[in-house]
């Protein structure tokens, strides 16, 4: 039986295989064109629904915030400042740091140390941007996601769990509030 799921979009692309993405809350099936959506649906019915709660939860727990009004200047200075701070206690160096819109990511690291950072996070509290740039910044000792990451942000972020649930709460309120109010 296929669950009964009513604000989900469909976007039939040339993929080979389909996806599924909750990036702004929304579900969205990337699908190979023609493909029907219920047999995803029915597959990853339970994984959906536990995603959808999640941001549920995000939005619930946004109302009660508020965005940090600055402009990029102003982004651009902590950002030096914290960068500074993440690679001395890091013992790293970034090469560069670039401004970059993104879609999907507050920031990211590549291979040749450049930090790219979204500039939408000049709405984010300070202590959400320090946490962005060390997390990015212990990528240069650790690319993956694995428990030898997670131990080197607990040294300094001992409540990473709890940053990353407000990461998700600030991205939804960003993009619910501000991306929907400009556009």
């Amino acid at each position: 039986m296929v669950p009964e799921f009513k604000d989900y979009r469909v976007i039939h692309r040339k993929v080979k295989y389909p996806r599924i993405e909750m990036k702004t809350g929304e579900v969205v099936f990337i699908l190979p064109c023609g493909q029907n959506p219920d047999e995803i649906i029915e597959k990853y019915s339970d994984w959906i629904l536990k995603k959808k709660r999640f941001i549920e939860e995000r939005l619930k727990e946004a109302e009660g915030k508020e965005l940090v009004e600055r402009d990029v200047e102003e982004l651009k200075e902590i950002i030096n400042e914290v960068v500074q701070n993440a690679s001395t206690g890091l013992e790293e160096k970034v090469e560069k740091v670039k401004f970059r819109s993104m879609k999907t990511k507050w920031a990211s690291m590549s291979r040749k140390r450049t930090l790219t950072i979204n500039p939408i996070m000049r709405m984010l509290p300070k202590r959400l941007i320090e946490y962005i740039v060390f997390h990015e910044v212990a990528h240069l000792k650790e690319r993956r996601h694995n428990e030898r990451f997670w131990k080197i942000i607990r040294r300094k972020f001992k409540d990473y769990e709890d940053l990353e649930k407000e990461l998700f709460t600030y991205w939804f309120l960003i993009h619910t509030k501000h991306f929907k109010k400009s556009v």
